[in-house]
């Protein structure tokens, strides 16, 4: 546990919002002219609260559409936090203890649970800057019944916890030495984390492969983006996804490990978008932009966990779950892209066949 005077879920909770702040203030100063963020406080009425930092532009007719040279970076994107308590239902509990072997066991019943992350989608207009999300969540269940998180509620027993997160990249278009910078910035918040055994970036490596199995999409046989880290279920314990020799060490251990990879999203992401928002483009790479833009669909709403348990919990806000689609998405019938020796028949190898890009 945390060795921290502070609860853990106090620390967790003062660094999103703290990150949340960071992230968006650096995404408003790359384009100073299109409309700031609306920022949305909400309150959970069953336990908890967060905010949703969000941008979209609102339509306009088709003779007032803005130029290329004119138009905002962003298509639509989302920096969302939330601080919620409460009691997980039995339908959460099961699918939860599928993918967390420190759950307790239950044959009846509720488990109070808090939870505290931040979770960003970024979808820009320029088919050649690539979509970008992160995430990064702490999750404890205590002892008891009820979902008030009162003093008493406070100091009741932590029965399991851990962390769980990753960032991953989106592109249309690839661009190689992107990939790579994505990569290089993630593998060098891996090392900062200083994780004990993570001997030739071990734990990176780890991470990375686990990236590439999460965002899959079976039925397309293919991965959502070039990757990037995810993992899940960071606690004390030996992980069956990490080699035995990699040692995580303390709560306060992989907090810092989370830090560390919080802290590298805007030099990971932000030098990308800066350097292709305004390359010119044409209706066919658009097209083709949003024909990738309905993977990504399929994938948030058939495969990911993170949307299916947010619409399981009572009190759910469907609005701040949502927020990671795309604001325009297309589907063709037997599609006649990607052709072949072009540019879309490129990306479509790497994601046929992940690539280390570090």
């Amino acid at each position: 546990m945390s060795s921290s005077s502070s609860p853990m879920r106090t620390q967790v909770e003062t660094y999103i919002r703290n990150l949340q702040n960071e992230i968006v203030t650096s995404l408003e100063s790359l384009d100073p002219s299109a409309p700031a963020f609306l920022r949305d406080s909400w309150i959970r009425p069953e336990g908890g609260s967060g905010q949703s930092c969000v941008f979209a532009c609102p339509p306009v007719p088709s003779s007032q559409a803005p130029t290329q040279e004119t138009e905002t970076i962003l298509e639509k994107a989302g920096v969302n936090i939330s601080i919620v308590h409460g009691s997980l239902p039995p339908a959460a509990i099961k699918q939860m203890r599928a993918d967390h072997s420190t759950m307790p066991e239950i044959t009846e019943g509720s488990l109070p649970f808090f939870a505290a992350g931040i979770s960003l989608v970024i979808h820009p207009k320029n088919p050649h800057a690539p979509t970008v999300h992160a995430n990064y969540r702490y999750f404890e269940i205590t002892e008891g019944e009820g979902n008030e998180l009162g003093e008493k509620e406070k100091e009741k027993k932590v029965l399991a916890w851990w962390f769980g997160g990753g960032a991953d990249l989106t592109p249309s278009y690839l661009y190689e030495e992107d990939a790579v910078h994505f990569h290089k910035t993630l593998q060098k918040a891996c090392e900062a984390g200083n994780v004990q055994g993570n001997i030739d970036d071990l734990l990176f490596k780890s991470f990375k492969k686990w990236c590439d199995e999460y965002f899959y999409i079976p039925h397309r046989k293919e991965t959502r983006g070039v990757g990037g880290i995810f993992f899940d279920d960071l606690n004390e314990g030996r992980h069956a996804k990490l080699p035995d020799t990699l040692k995580l060490g303390t709560q306060d251990d992989i907090f810092k490990l989370i830090q560390s990879l919080g802290n590298a999203f805007v030099p990971s992401y932000v030098p990308i978008l800066s350097r292709r928002a305004r390359i010119p483009y044409t209706e066919h790479q658009r097209r083709w932009q949003l024909l990738r833009r309905g993977r990504y669909v399929e994938f948030n709403l058939v495969y990911d966990r993170g949307t299916k348990f947010g619409l399981m919990t009572p009190g759910a806000r469907v609005e701040s779950i949502l927020m990671s689609l795309p604001e325009v998405a297309r589907w063709e019938y037997m599609s006649s892209l990607p052709e072949e020796g072009s540019e879309e028949e490129r990306l479509m190898k790497v994601l046929k066949a992940p690539k280390e890009w570090v």
